[in-house]
């Protein structure tokens, strides 16, 4: 009953609706949009070095004769995959340690809000600046691993608070009573109870994710050469904005337009979660 009413509000909700279907294109756009294009993002036309958009290249070519089209669709299939596993790390986490910090109280709660708080006064663009060129080698998912481990603690703040009144409700002190695991009792009742906090804070945190990922790729300290993202083509285009602008415009406005529509979801989805709306 109460995701038919959920479901409802966010189908009365314009931005919400506007945001959800620019989204959905474009994942279409970048996942489908491939196969319909003549050539590869590792193709090199030799004989087109950045050409302006064309017939044979619907949005030019780079400096080095790749497709604008097919390398713009391969960066935006990694900055929404970075996205989407960054959300959903940190907002794993958040629940699982604000949870438990909250559950358990005592030396926990204070060891792990400790943690959060150290976390929260360091410089994380900083130390993931110094720890990305030492990963150039690895695997992007240690990219994934750095960005998440510095957007989980405000919200984990938040599903402390939650979870100290949450313990207290009958069927918790139930659970409590009939011997069941404290962390069966976190995964069972606690975080499910939190389930709309934490389906609203994974969907801002794409968007989150989405520009810190462009942000350090920009600078040169995110998706490493040879694979491509948003951010770094954004850098590669930047330069030669005003003499060749498809290089810029094109992975630019694919990341507004990612973000934007994100961002509207999000703020749909809090309105139609949130009891005191008035949609």
């Amino acid at each position: 009953m109460r995701s038919k009413v959920v479901l409802a509000r966010l189908a009365r909700n314009p931005q919400a609706r506007y945001g959800l279907v620019a989204l959905l294109l474009l994942l279409l756009l970048a996942y489908v949009g491939p196969f319909v294009g003549a050539h590869t993002w590792t193709d090199k036309d030799f004989l087109a070095f950045l050409e302006p958009p064309s017939a044979e290249h619907w949005w030019g070519t780079t400096q080095i004769g790749q497709d604008v089209y097919a390398v713009t669709l391969r960066g935006m299939q990694k900055s929404i995959v970075i996205g989407f596993l960054v959300a959903l790390f940190s907002t794993g986490l958040a629940a699982l340690v604000g949870a438990a910090a909250g559950y358990f109280g005592g030396w926990v709660d204070r060891a792990l809000m400790w943690g959060a708080d150290l976390l929260l006064v360091l410089p994380s663009f900083l130390i993931i600046a110094i720890l990305s060129p030492n990963l150039k080698g690895g695997s992007w998912l240690w990219f994934v691993v750095l960005l998440a481990a510095f957007s989980w603690m405000i919200t984990s703040r938040v599903v402390r608070s939650m979870t100290l009144s949450l313990r207290e409700r009958e069927y918790i002190l139930a659970a409590r009573y009939m011997g069941i695991p404290g962390w069966r009792i976190i995964l069972r009742h606690v975080v499910p109870n939190l389930s709309s906090l934490l389906i609203i804070d994974a969907t801002l945190n794409v968007s989150a994710a989405i520009i810190g990922e462009a942000s350090l790729s920009f600078f040169g300290f995110g998706v490493q050469p040879p694979d491509v993202s948003l951010g770094t083509l954004i850098a590669a285009g930047s330069g030669q904005v005003t003499g060749y602008p498809w290089l810029f415009l094109f992975p630019a406005g694919l990341l507004v337009l990612l973000v934007l529509s994100v961002n509207l979801v999000g703020d749909g989805l809090r309105d139609a979660l949130d009891p005191g709306s008035n949609q």
